[in-house]
């Protein structure tokens, strides 16, 4: 077998293995809170202030008394549910466009380029917090802001394969037989575009998890009610130089072996590509 086959496959499964963790922390969490085993929106979980990890704290509790452990297994919930959706949104908005931009060409093509490449042009960072701050605090509106982040993206990759495959023999043969635009578009070249999106996705996602936080830190991400690692890390600066570790190690720690985990998976399809 080739080794930079099986580099892959090792990779892709080792990122699978951490997010369906992720995912298995998610439905946890959501059964917990869906029984109120935990009061998730109260500001004290119990009465020890900035107590170490122990027995019974695994993670300790930060400066409001709150189980550290408990509030970073629930912020994988917001962070996986903020990514996704963003996502799913991004997909939304660049995959028609980029579909209908490529296929016509033209004014269109031209316009949607101009204001696509101008969006991208824009830093990440700088583009979501600005954004974010626009619309306001939550968990749509987080995931709305990371959207148009993230969508020229999908717009450009789509439009680049459209304007190509719209030129192939068989689409040019389904333009002969008399099919109209969008039976072409939907049954002949929608499926052919569609190869770079998993590993587009992935590693945006896992760009998003870092924005995400970047936003939470700066407060414009979602409510203060919210466990969110981002958030939390703001906090947990404040109390770091006291010697309070804890409260910074393990939502970092999570944010960090989620990113690793999708961009393991984006990174092993694409060296099978």
């Amino acid at each position: 077998m080739n080794p930079s086959i099986q580099v892959s496959r090792n990779i892709r499964k080792i990122g699978f293995l951490i997010l369906i963790l992720y995912i298995f922390v998610v439905i946890l969490m959501q059964t917990v809170e869906f029984f109120n085993l935990v009061d998730f929106s109260s500001s004290a979980i119990n009465n020890q202030i900035s107590a170490p990890p122990s027995l019974e704290h695994l993670c300790g509790t930060d400066r409001l008394g709150r189980d550290v452990c408990i509030r970073t297994l629930k912020g994988s919930s917001i962070a996986l549910e903020i990514v996704f959706l963003s996502m799913f949104f991004s997909i939304i908005i660049g995959l028609p466009l980029g579909l209908i931009s490529g296929y016509f060409g033209g004014i269109l093509d031209k316009s949607l380029s101009l204001i696509m490449d101008t969006i991208f042009a824009i830093p990440v960072i700088l583009l979501s917090v600005v954004m974010a701050f626009v619309l306001g605090k939550g968990i749509l509106n987080a995931a709305f802001a990371l959207c148009i982040v993230y969508s020229p993206q999908y717009f450009r990759v789509i439009r680049n394969q459209t304007f190509l495959i719209k030129y192939e023999t068989f689409v040019e043969a389904a333009n002969i037989s008399g099919a109209n635009f969008v039976r072409i578009i939907f049954k002949y070249i929608l499926p052919n575009v569609l190869t770079p999106l998993p590993i587009l996705l992935t590693l945006n996602a896992a760009d998003a998890v870092l924005v995400l936080g970047s936003l939470g830190f700066l407060g414009l991400g979602v409510p203060a009610d919210v466990p969110e690692w981002g958030g939390d890390l703001n906090l947990a600066l404040k109390v770091l130089p006291t010697g309070i570790w804890w409260t910074a190690l393990f939502p970092g720690l999570a944010m960090f072996m989620l990113v690793l985990g999708l961009s393991f998976i984006g990174e092993g399809l694409e060296i099978k590509k």
